[in-house]
């Protein structure tokens, strides 16, 4: 390689002062002043002698201490024009920036990592006190059970199990993603598993033995179809309708299918409401049909009309269409030429005169819940539910004192004043209707979107209340409403739109023992 003019000088020196002077390498000095004299640009030789050299290991102005070796190794030669050439090879002392940089770039992915840990940790933070405020929820809901102010059935235990089994899955992925320390989730997961023991403690406890009761009666049914089947045929047990007013039977045994009587007047968007025929104690035999389709915001009782006769009902003719303005929800009963709504807005109950159209009465239902305080299953704005049978008005609701268990009150049909109260163990929003026959409370519930279930009763009678399994068919989803004629023992239900007749099949009379 060339080296310039105050390169080599620049060397010369450090060389010097690596060797211990140029005054004791006069032989050196005065062979490199031929360089000093060359021309800087000349070519170099074609034959070099390279001439090997060590710097001595101490020095005359450092004795006893070793020397700095800036250079460990170097050649050097002159050509015949007198240019000297030398090789030096320097030491590893340079600064290390391919490090540098590999420990930087080691650095910022440590850092997106611990980002990534660190959001991690607040994602399992936060749904950790999604977890346990699902566990207070659960906790809450047990307590209640286990105090048994509200009766609960198959279908509770099942929903709660279903929770609680998606709350261990979620646990489990929880576990399995989290690093670092688990002693909350840990802590957690054994509080579900404990839920879960629980609940299923709960359900073989059963302390109003639905379930046993339940499961007799789908022995008891699956005996029946043996017994049919090895028959070859089923003779019905029916009894003619009792006289008006007349309960001389067992109570309720079976149902009809459902007979598709027409398409609520008002059209299909009309799918809120009620209908039935007027019972009158005085004149049973009269026909007189009424239709109360909601508005189609499902609360408002705003049109009603009238037939008198089931013909001009089917041909839409001879109607009498009326309008009142502060009806509320489809628990629409009419009773003796009065039809009798819960007040918009309010937990009053109101008679209206049929005949001229006028509210006559108007009364404050005892602490009654209103305004979907407890309103059936699927069925909103129905707190307040009126019900007409042989003995007369009733009214089905809660309250806050009740739990919002059912409670049934015999009304005066004229001054609407409470004859009579009693209380049950059936809590009412898990009732998707009910409706009255000879002074007893029957309840049903959706079991699918095409049958329903009468499964509970109380009997005002005797105060004694227990469970049934009358499968009960619809064509539509929702049952708005249903209302007992006693003349004719049918049920009028108001199913999503559709008016709907059953006829009602009886057990015969005990002699001995009581109805149920």
């Amino acid at each position: 390689m060339r080296w310039g003019l105050a390169f080599l000088l620049a060397h010369l020196f450090t060389l010097s002062s690596a060797i211990g002077g140029l005054e004791n390498w006069t032989p050196w000095t005065s062979a490199f002043s031929k360089v000093l004299t060359s021309a800087p640009n000349a070519a170099p030789a074609e034959n070099l002698t390279m001439v090997p050299w060590v710097a001595p290991v101490t020095t005359p102005w450092a004795e006893g201490h070793a020397v700095s070796q800036p250079f460990s190794n170097f050649t050097g030669s002159v050509d015949d024009r007198g240019t000297c050439q030398c090789s030096v090879s320097l030491p590893d002392t340079t600064f290390p920036v391919v490090r540098v940089e590999r420990l930087e770039l080691t650095a910022h992915i440590l850092s997106e990592k611990f980002e990534k840990e660190l959001s991690k940790v607040k994602k399992y933070v936060q749904l950790i006190n999604v977890y346990e405020k699902k566990l207070l929820n659960l906790t809450v809901r047990v307590e209640i059970l286990e105090k048994d102010s509200i009766s609960y059935t198959e279908l509770d235990f099942e929903l709660i199990k279903i929770e609680v089994k998606e709350m261990e899955k979620l646990i489990i992925q929880l576990k399995e993603s989290f690093v670092g320390s688990t002693v909350i989730v840990d802590q957690l997961e054994v509080e579900i598993r404990n839920m879960s023991l629980l609940v299923e403690k709960l359900e073989t406890l059963d302390k109003n033995n639905v379930l046993a009761i339940r499961r007799e009666i789908v022995a008891l049914k699956n005996k029946l179809k043996e017994c049919e089947a090895s028959k070859g045929e089923y003779f019905p047990v029916t009894m003619p309708p009792p006289a008006p007013g007349s309960c001389s039977h067992g109570g309720v045994m079976n149902i009809s299918k459902p007979s598709v009587v027409q398409l609520n007047w008002r059209g299909f968007s009309y799918i809120y409401g009620a209908w039935g025929r007027d019972y009158s104690p005085q004149n049973p035999e009269r026909e007189r049909y009424w239709v109360t389709p909601l508005n189609t915001d499902g609360r408002t009782l705003q049109y009603y009309r009238l037939h008198n006769t089931l013909d001009d009902l089917l041909l839409y003719t001879n109607a009498l269409d009326a309008q009142i303005k502060y009806g509320q929800g489809s628990g629409t009963a009419v009773y003796n030429n009065n039809m009798y709504v819960n007040w918009h807005n309010t937990g009053n109950i109101a008679r209206v005169n049929l005949t001229n159209n006028r509210v006559e009465v108007t009364q404050t239902l005892p602490s009654a819940a209103y305004n979907n305080r407890f309103s059936y299953a699927n069925v909103a704005w129905q707190d307040i539910d009126f019900a007409v049978d042989e003995q007369g008005l009733w009214v089905i609701y809660a309250t806050e004192a009740s739990t919002g268990n059912i409670v049934i009150s015999k009304l005066n049909d004229t001054t609407l004043e409470v004859l009579d109260t009693w209380f049950t163990k059936q809590y009412k929003p898990s009732v998707s209707n009910a409706f009255m026959v000879c002074g007893v409370l029957y309840a049903t519930r959706t079991l699918n979107t095409r049958v329903e279930e009468i499964f509970y009763y109380y009997d005002t009678n005797t105060g004694k209340e227990g469970h049934l399994s009358i499968t009960m068919n619809k064509v539509k989803e929702v049952v708005q409403s249903i209302n007992y004629h006693p003349f004719d023992q049918k049920l009028y239900v108001y199913n999503d739109g559709y008016l709907l007749d059953y006829n009602l099949i009886f057990l015969p009379k005990p002699q001995e023992t009581a109805r149920h």
